[in-house]
Formats: structure tokens, sequence, C-alpha cells
């Protein structure tokens, strides 16, 4: 039987994750923005096979550019688990779809445009390479293998991402360094047992003080020692 705290932990973690992935929207867009028009980005220095990067405040988001002004990317997105719709699944991807993807453990590697995929951002380009020496993949080998993998999966932001997603196509190993980067920092915090004794009874207090509760109380007391205990 398996050990339930490191499946637990991993959960947390998961949960945690969610929050960083959510791609921000201007205030008072009412939860939706429309990308940059068409243009908007120069594809002229863009090679087919390239790794694209979109630095965002909390996290990166990465496809492979396939040539003209098209990029496949891996979104978590609910909609391809109810719908065979390709009109309806080809929008661009709200929040609440992206949740649910998360939540339903379902996404879709996806072609959209540059602007629809990097939203805005700043792009970097192959910037992965110099971690990758002597593992890159030919330029045409990532533009299929991406091309290959088009169409709903599974998901998971711990150990199916879309990190994961463009580091197989072009270096031929599914690899996630910010949430390892992310496991990591939260391990390290967590393991020192003052840290995780503080957490606990401040969170008890807070119990004991309010009578309930609150929500952000309850991950302040387990989340700690879920992972210390998987540490």
């Amino acid at each position: 039987m398996k050990n339930p705290v490191p499946q637990a932990a991993s959960l947390l973690l998961e949960k945690l994750m969610l929050l960083v992935h959510i791609r921000p929207l201007p205030a008072g867009s009412g939860g939706e923005t429309p990308p940059p028009a068409p243009g908007y980005y120069d594809t002229s220095c863009f090679k087919r096979g390239d790794l694209l990067e979109v630095p965002r405040t909390l996290f990166i988001h990465f496809g492979i550019y396939l040539g003209e002004n098209r990029v496949a990317h891996l979104m978590p997105d609910i909609l391809p688990s109810i719908t065979a719709d390709r009109q309806q699944i080809q929008q661009v991807v709200t929040n609440k779809r992206l949740i649910l993807g998360v939540i339903a453990r379902t996404a879709s590697v996806r072609v959209d445009t540059v602007e629809d995929f990097a939203y805005g951002g700043s792009i970097l380009v192959n910037h992965m390479d110099r971690l990758f020496e002597g593992q890159v993949l030919g330029s045409e080998e990532a533009a299929r293998r991406a091309e290959k993998l088009v169409g709903a999966t599974a998901y998971s932001l711990l150990w199916n991402n879309c990190e994961h997603f463009v580091t197989y196509c072009r270096y031929g190993a599914p690899v996630s360094f910010q949430t390892d980067k992310f496991c990591e920092t939260v391990k390290m915090i967590i393991r020192d047992q003052r840290s995780v004794l503080a957490s606990v009874l401040v969170g008890l207090a807070s119990i004991l003080c309010l009578g309930v509760a609150p929500s952000t109380t309850l991950p302040t007391i387990f989340i700690p020692f879920f992972l210390w205990m998987a540490g």
C-alpha cells in the first residue's frame, strides 16, 4: 500500500503551484482581455523548432515555434474533456477554463499565434539551450515532436506542465526547473522544525481566537507538516 503522506504533499504542492500559474489579467478587464493585434511581435527572428519563453511575475510559460506565426504550447484546459467542438476549444483559454483544467488534471497541446501565446509579454528564444549543452535536438525534430503531441493530454503542475512539454520536444527529456526550484524552496523552509512548529502554533492560535479557521489558516497548518513528513 502506498504511503498517503507523500501523495497528500504532492496534491498540496499542486494547489500551491496553481496560484502562481494563473495568467494575470489587467484590472478592470472583467476576467477577459484581448491579446495584442497580429504583427505585434517580429517573428522574423524566430525559426521553426525554437523554444520560446514568456517570463511572467511568478512563472514562465513555454512553447515551441512551428513557423508561420504559430506556437505549440501545453495549457491546462477543461474544455477538451467536455466537448469535441474544435472551434470552441481553439478560442483563447480563459482563467476559468485554466483553473478547472488544473483541478480536473486535463490539458491540451494547442497551436496559437505568437500574440495569443505571449499575451503581450516579452519573449526569450532558446534561453534554456545553455542548460542542455550537447543535448539540443535538431530544430525540425523539435517541431515535429511538438506537432505530434497536439491535442488533449493529461496535466500535472508537478509532473506534466508546459515546461515538461518543451524540454521533451527540444532536448529529448521532460524536465521542469521552475517546478523543481519551487519544491526545493518549500522543502527547505519546512524542513526547519522550528518553522513547522511555529506554523502549527499560529494556525491553532487562530482557530482558538476566532473559533473558526479561516481559509488561509488551514494551509498554514497542514502544508508544512505534510511536506516536512514527505521530505
